[in-house]
């Protein structure tokens, strides 16, 4: 009898298939890295290479069957989820025939292309959509007609990675709402395609397939891929959505006015809402949550997760030895020399990522200002320290947009993915928003959202509220410290103005952008 879900997760670095048993825990998991490669002909292309990659899926499917050493046909129900942004086009025939992953950023002069057509269309846009031209597909399909003319000629269809994984599983076109509306082209109040937004941008308007909603049993394993993993053709092929999205999901955050924070690379937090309203200042951006009648405002801080192993790997070599020889992580290693260092890290500040403003993205030059040559007050400890708190400052001021938009004080969150696991992290946090912060027991949550998906989908839980209450368990709340969060909150404001300074620096052309969006 079948009793199992499967996820599949195509993350930026890799891809993973996660078997679930219909309790929500984790039976086992097989992980993929892949590597996304620039076309030396175009500067910041990043191709995602379908061939090699659905290798990689199958290798992933498989070898998740047998290390949980069950029989395929015991699993009843798939979903998918991945990178948002990351785009596959096909021909008249199914064939893909170009694909990229989300962190292309080849399409510089088509966003300057679509500017032109008149003052305010990337305003406009935002309005219906949400997304502004930073992310979204636009320049990039108009990147690959400028460029690429045949294979723009060519192109019959259009979907996002979580579809591509459900065609090549069950051979049905299925784009669903949540990763959909990161395109650009989508309508948020009809959570649909929105033609009107191609057409007026010089592109195809009849590219785009049909739109189910996240938990939708599509189809069935088909022969062949059944054939290839070991998975039964009776089992049931359910539409997936957005990492981020499918990781609310996974933590239990299904209705509106609940907020979470995810710590990975980049950070990101979502707030739940009932109704699409962008942002007069389009600062955030706007999606479908993965969930009929609830969307979110989504608020990203830029590598978080990377500058903390930048950090290891550029300053802690002994670290990474002792790591290989006691077991211990470095970054807890690193933690424990910053147990002792105060809030505000003896007033040391770093610029890193800002603030989100999606009308106009861009950052400083990475940095660490105000500390002196004083190795006792400004030693490793207080460094990694104050990378920690740069994250949670900038987590403070996505707080507050949110709180602008909305009228609602945000009184919790829910925090997941990596930096979850970091206790210091979770108390930083806390003390900087002011606010609990509760870790879910399942960090890694995006697979079991997927999971969840697939078992609406096949029946097997009914009610979303009821089955998230019952699988997303909690595992501890991090109370904040308002003595610390007031220093956090003078170091906010004196934060703010030296960013704006130090933004101003790399806009003159002194200092490098640490990133900003194509176009700008």
């Amino acid at each position: 009898m079948a009793r199992y879900l499967m996820a599949i997760d195509a993350g930026t670095g890799s891809v993973r298939a996660v078997i679930f048993d219909l309790e929500g825990h984790q039976i086992s998991v097989e992980q993929r890295e892949w590597t996304h490669l620039e076309d030396p002909r175009f500067p910041g292309s990043m191709d995602f290479d379908v061939k090699l990659n659905f290798r990689l899926v199958l290798e992933c499917v498989s070898g998740a069957i047998k290390k949980a050493n069950i029989s395929g046909s015991e699993i009843m129900a798939i979903s998918t989820t991945s990178m948002r942004e990351g785009i596959v086009l096909y021909d008249r025939e199914g064939n893909e025939i170009w694909a990229c992953a989300n962190v292309d950023a080849r399409a510089g002069k088509e966003v300057s292309q679509l500017m032109e057509i008149r003052p305010n269309i990337e305003r406009d846009i935002y309005s219906i959509s949400g997304q502004t031209f930073a992310l979204g597909a636009l320049p990039r399909i108009l990147w690959v007609k400028n460029n690429l003319p045949d294979v723009y000629e060519k192109t019959a269809a259009v979907t996002m990675l979580n579809d591509w994984i459900i065609y090549r599983i069950s051979g049905v076109f299925a784009l669903e709402p949540s990763n959909g509306s990161t395109t650009g082209m989508f309508d948020l109040k009809t959570r649909t395609w929105d033609p009107q937004i191609a057409k007026q941008c010089g592109l195809k308007e009849d590219i785009y397939p049909r739109v189910y909603e996240s938990a939708t049993p599509v189809g069935t394993v088909c022969k062949e891929f059944a054939a290839l993993t070991g998975l039964s053709e009776r089992c049931l092929v359910v539409t997936g959505g957005g990492d981020a999205q499918l990781g609310c999901i996974g933590v239990g955050a299904v209705n509106p006015g609940q907020a979470c924070l995810f710590g990975g690379s980049f950070w990101q937090m979502e707030y739940n809402v009932d109704k699409p309203l962008t942002d007069k200042d389009c600062r955030v951006r706007v999606n479908c949550h993965a969930v009929p009648g609830v969307w979110q405002y989504e608020l990203i801080a830029f590598f978080p997760g990377l500058v903390l192993r930048w950090f290891r790997d550029a300053f802690c070599p002994d670290l990474k030895q002792l790591e290989q020889q006691t077991g211990l992580d470095a970054y807890y290693l690193l933690e424990r020399e910053a147990r002792e260092v105060p809030a505000g890290s003896n007033g040391m500040m770093c610029t890193f990522s800002d603030a989100m403003n999606y009308i106009s993205w861009k950052h400083a030059s990475p940095g660490f200002l105000n500390f002196s040559l004083d190795a006792g007050k400004f030693n490793r400890g207080v460094f990694f320290h104050a990378l920690m708190e740069n994250a949670a400052l900038v987590a403070l001021n996505h707080k507050q947009i949110v709180e602008s938009i909305t009228g609602n004080k945000m009184d919790s969150i829910l925090f997941g993915s990596g930096a979850s696991k970091s206790p210091m992290w979770c108390s930083i946090v806390a003390d900087t928003l002011g606010i609990p912060v509760t870790v879910p027991r399942v960090k890694e949550a995006t697979a079991l959202g997927a999971a969840i998906l697939a078992g609406v989908g096949a029946g097997v839980y009914g009610n979303l509220n009821e089955t998230v209450q019952r699988l997303c368990t909690l595992d501890k709340t991090y109370e904040p410290n308002m003595q610390n969060h007031e220093v956090y909150l003078e170091l906010f404001e004196r934060w703010k103005t030296v960013y704006r300074n130090q933004l101003a620096l790399a806009d003159q052309g002194l200092t490098n952008h640490m990133w900003k969006a194509p176009g700008l």
